[in-house]
């Protein structure tokens, strides 16, 4: 599948470097937030990769959750358990869980849907920011730290009327920002659609960090450096696609 450049396995593990991580991000995500540049002090992979990599060995299933837990640095070695009931833990040989997916109803394994579905979806985290969250944030008068901007996945879940989904697109159907103090909770619900054909719905549930009021000379600050990170990604994956 397309996801080998992006993880190495080794002795049952997934490894994942911050190189890989990012250029998921970038390449496939669209997603140039800074944290999951391989230099940056915070630096983690990004959700959407390890979203793609259970979808890849566990298949897509009518219904998912996927609740975050904790943030995969570089390089850490993890390992996907599958329960009973059929339920998945991503965690390391210590035992912390960085990520828990329930599933219900039919799954598939056919890897072009798995992989058009992945493409997708992941698409969408592309259109985060700024696309969707800045206008937001303005329209609630908050915005977070413009210095260390932190915009994280808390959970994903989608329900499919049915798995045979070709040419998937994700359409933003609603999306609120609830600010509790320095927090911001973030839901942004989806309709997911093929040709004019209705097929589900997907929600993402988002953390901002550092709520602060809304300046937008600060704003226009994170939207620049924003831009140029994208320049600097959308030269680099060209390299690497010709290396």
């Amino acid at each position: 599948m397309f996801l080998e450049r992006f993880h190495a396995v080794e002795n049952d593990h997934i490894q994942i470097t911050a190189a890989q991580a990012s250029r998921f991000a970038k390449e496939i995500a669209g997603d140039f937030n800074p944290i999951h540049d391989p230099d940056a002090r915070r630096f983690c992979v990004p959700g959407d990769l390890l979203f793609a990599l259970v979808l890849s060995h566990f298949g897509l299933s009518e219904k998912m959750t996927f609740r975050f837990k904790n943030l995969v640095g570089n390089g850490v070695s993890l390992q996907f358990r599958e329960n009973d009931a059929g339920n998945i833990d991503v965690c390391d040989d210590a035992g912390k869980i960085y990520l828990e997916v329930s599933r219900e109803g039919t799954s598939t394994r056919d890897d072009k849907i798995i992989e058009d579905f992945i493409r997708c979806y992941v698409a969408a985290s592309g259109k985060n920011f700024p696309h969707t969250l800045q206008p937001l944030m303005e329209s609630r008068d908050v915005m977070f730290n413009p210095d260390r901007p932190m915009v994280m996945y808390e959970s994903m879940s989608l329900a499919l009327n049915s798995l045979e989904i070709p040419s998937p697109e994700l359409e933003l159907d609603n999306a609120e920002l609830e600010a509790a103090g320095k927090r911001g909770n973030v839901t942004l619900d989806y309709h997911l659609t093929s040709g004019d054909a209705s097929c589900g719905e997907v929600t993402k549930s988002l953390v901002l960090g550092g709520l602060r009021p809304y300046s937008q000379e600060a704003m226009d600050s994170v939207l620049e450096e924003f831009y140029r990170l994208k320049a600097r990604g959308v030269d680099y994956g060209s390299e690497a696609a010709n290396s």
